[in-house]
């Protein structure tokens, strides 16, 4: 799978967060913070409820103005190369620093408010000081931030490479044998289950520079497996489907449901002579909608089952929605169950943000 293997992301050269976010700006404004009333707190500390508030005051200030400077700048700083947006970054919070304690030096001698009783320059060398060092920490919690969503955006697309490329062959073969007793018997649905099959296979071995997709675009593969399993099991295999109100074009990690009705066939309707049903259900409330997938228990664990599927998509829905999706699986009264809740996020949206 060369072509797929060469597609893969890889790390930018400068991920700068975004200082435009509330997140970061609420950063900057909390170190800042925890900062002064160190200070305040320090044992040799002459500073009374009135430097407090004076120097939380204007800590503060510069905390929103290298917020706004950084936003502005963001775009420009994104075109560095290599480690300098980083350094551009640094050098933007030291200058501004250094000119408002330059300033806040030069109004308060003005004005005779005596709240810097320091010697001449030494409140702007010390402020420089303190910029200079917490600056460089937080950068480089956010460097080390930006690596670690960055490996774990590459640890994602390779298990995503490598459940495109775990084709069983036992099911490859099973389907291949249905298709020749099929083809003088029954050309029409010998031929309907080649092009299902042709679909999965264009899935599984990665036919799009994405690996992202719509719910919509997953049921069908669904759909197109179930058919394809239909033929090969007869009656035994029945499938129920309640999946009203779903939003179709919502965006959907490509094979995160397929490989779950996958499993419910193999290790929950194979084993079990009698067979049983498939029971898909879906239903969309505000912002979020939630799947339910669910087999029959056999009544001999089947062999092969290690849990690797299941896991495999519990931490691809954590990756693609983040903290708000969810996902359950585990046997109830005689059934086993895998529930997702999901978070609708339209394919374009999220295309946008990226």
């Amino acid at each position: 799978m060369p072509e797929s293997s060469s597609k893969a992301p890889t790390q930018p050269h400068s991920p700068l967060p975004d200082f435009c976010s509330l997140p970061v700006i609420s950063a900057l404004l909390v170190v800042g913070a925890l900062c002064v009333t160190l200070c305040w707190l320090a044992p040799e500390s002459t500073r009374g409820w009135r430097g407090y508030s004076v120097g939380m005051l204007f800590v503060e200030w510069l905390a929103i103005v290298i917020g706004v400077a950084l936003c502005k700048l963001h775009p420009w700083l994104r075109r560095l190369p290599g480690l300098l947006p980083y350094a551009g970054v640094w050098l933007v919070m030291l200058l501004i620093v250094t000119a408002g304690s330059m300033a806040a030096e030069w109004m308060d001698q003005m004005l005779g408010m005596q709240l810097i009783l320091s010697g001449p320059h030494v409140f702007v060398r010390d402020n420089a000081l303190i910029a200079a060092l917490l600056g460089a920490a937080m950068l480089r919690y956010f460097f080390v931030l930006a690596e670690w969503q960055a490996r774990l955006a590459a640890v994602a697309h390779a298990r995503v490479e490598a459940l495109q490329a775990r084709i069983r062959p036992h099911f490859l073969f099973n389907s291949m044998n249905t298709v020749a007793a099929l083809v003088r018997v029954d050309p029409v649905a010998a031929e309907r289950t080649v092009e299902n099959l042709s679909e999965l296979f264009r899935a599984a071995l990665g036919q799009h520079d994405t690996h992202t997709g719509t719910l919509g675009d997953e049921l069908q593969l669904v759909d197109r497996y179930l058919a394809i399993e239909e033929l090969r099991l007869g009656e035994r295999l029945r499938v129920r489907r309640e999946l009203e109100n779903l939003p179709l074009d919502a965006s959907l990690p490509l094979l995160l449901l397929q490989p779950l009705v996958e499993n419910a066939v193999r290790h929950g309707i194979q084993p079990r002579r009698e067979g049983g049903e498939i029971v898909l259900l879906g239903s969309c409330e505000n912002d979020m909608m939630q799947i339910q997938i669910d087999n029959p228990l056999a009544d001999e664990p089947s062999s092969g089952g290690s849990g690797h599927g299941l896991n495999n998509v519990r931490q691809r829905v954590a990756y693609h929605f983040g903290p708000r999706a969810s996902m359950e699986a585990g046997p109830h009264e005689g059934r086993f169950v895998v529930k997702l809740r999901l978070p609708v996020e339209m394919r374009h949206a999220r295309a946008d943000r990226r």
